[in-house]
């Protein structure tokens, strides 16, 4: 998987998740670097709501087709549990937090500056998503947020003699808020809490009405809820922290105005 990767020519700065996916199932995680915007866009901005210059965009996103190999959809995100199917025909657009297919040459994207993405696969390669879990979108409604709403469609899609309750699926989780920036309030922690007392040690008090939170560990809570043992990627430490890494990633939280990075999986 590396050799093949490295022969796309992707940006050395870019991350390529170190998990156990099938061989033809790739991925990357882009960075700030490597692109044409300029400040406070600068450099490889793919998002195309943030205010940065469309012609600029465009050549990143051009750039980021090109070294891929595949074709990336791009999602309008809104923070909810909407998971968009892919197909040949799918513009970039679409209203949803999530995109799913089972086609070769398209590439699940998800855009981030605080949020994290998360990849999927399964064991058979057949089926790849990615997905945008900020809090809200995490935490759902009633503990059913678009992490579970990516497991539902491959537990739909499972083969029928795999036992529904036996999920196949192997997740990645990128970069995102460290637990040491991601300072919030008790709406936030109750969200988690109401459904999963457990969650309480995501929560590390702070301040009177406040605590910093693990995002990266909630979601993993979440997924092994619904039966992904295999996780990988973002284990919480300031590696992976969007905010204490200014020279890596764009952070909406640290900035104000900040360009978007993006998650990437597509199948060969």
């Amino acid at each position: 998987m590396l050799d093949t990767l490295t022969a796309l020519n992707l940006h050395p700065d870019w991350l390529i998740p170190d998990w156990s996916a099938p061989a033809n199932v790739q991925a990357v995680c882009t960075t700030r670097i490597g692109g044409v915007s300029a400040g406070p866009f600068d450099s490889f901005n793919l998002g195309d709501h943030v205010g940065d210059d469309i012609r600029r965009v465009d050549a990143n996103r051009a750039a980021l087709t090109q070294a891929i190999g595949a074709k990336p959809v791009f999602l309008s995100q809104v923070h909810g549990t909407q998971v968009e199917r892919l197909c040949a025909t799918t513009a970039n657009g679409a209203v949803a937090d999530a995109a799913s297919t089972g086609q070769s040459g398209l590439a699940c994207t998800v855009m981030v500056a605080d949020c994290l993405p998360v990849l999927f696969t399964n064991r058979q390669g057949t089926l790849i998503a990615a997905a945008h879990a900020g809090w809200r979108g995490l935490a759902g409604v009633n503990g059913w947020g678009v992490l579970e709403a990516v497991i539902d469609q491959f537990r739909a899609l499972a083969p029928v003699h795999q036992a529904q309750d036996a999920i196949d699926v192997i997740a990645w989780l990128g970069p995102c808020i460290g637990p040491t920036a991601f300072e919030v309030g008790p709406e936030v922690r109750e969200a988690f809490l109401t459904i999963d007392a457990a969650a309480d040690a995501m929560f590390v008090a702070n301040s009177p009405g406040k605590w910093f939170a693990n995002l990266a560990g909630l979601a993993r809570q979440r997924l092994h809820a619904q039966g992904v043992q295999d996780i990988y990627g973002n284990d919480g430490s300031q590696a992976w922290c969007t905010v204490s890494r200014s020279s890596q990633f764009f952070s909406y939280r640290r900035d104000g105005v900040s360009g978007r990075f993006a998650a990437s999986i597509w199948m060969r």
